[in-house]
């Protein structure tokens, strides 16, 4: 396995996007999808504070955190990113986008770019999501993406899992 941190920081470019490291100029456009530990930001002072937490994640190997950046335009639309269990070779894959570009296809190229990545790169042999049972946009792109539903936790988070050579 070739876990973070990496010599330098993975970019990933794509047909329609590119995931790159998030800037401190970016974090103004990423307040209203900024998380930590499922918190939600809403400030720029929280955002930014919270990005410092995911870098250090990152330094520490255990997460590695993308922005997803419009290749036709060059602005953040969102974020993705491997969050835990890479230390037992699995990670957990979650994501963000912001309202406006939501049904444009940005966010079913930004995970193929990063299972990709979290499979052939970093060698994990499991990939893992959580999401709400309300959350039907997560739900469809988990599943157009191969992932299968596991797991109900406590009625209102589902676990869907990658399968894996399909």
């Amino acid at each position: 396995m070739k876990l973070p941190p990496y010599n330098s920081f993975p970019n990933i470019s794509g047909d329609k996007v590119l995931l790159r490291q998030i800037l401190t100029a970016d974090i103004k456009d990423l307040v209203e999808i900024s998380f930590y530990d499922s918190v939600q930001a809403t400030t720029v002072q929280q955002a930014t504070e919270m990005l410092s937490k995911i870098n250090r994640d990152y330094l520490d190997g255990n997460s590695i955190h993308w922005g997803i950046s419009d290749k036709l335009t060059d602005n953040i639309v969102g974020t993705c990113g491997y969050y835990r269990g890479l230390d037992k070779g699995e990670g957990e894959l979650g994501c963000v986008l912001l309202p406006q570009y939501r049904g444009q296809g940005f966010m079913t190229f930004a995970m193929s770019l990063a299972i990709e990545f979290g499979l052939n790169i970093m060698g994990l042999n499991r990939i893992w999501a959580l999401t709400s049972q309300q959350n039907q946009d997560a739900i469809k792109l988990l599943e157009r993406l191969n992932f299968v539903r596991i797991a109900d936790w406590d009625g209102s988070e589902i676990e869907y899992e990658l399968r894996l050579g399909v």
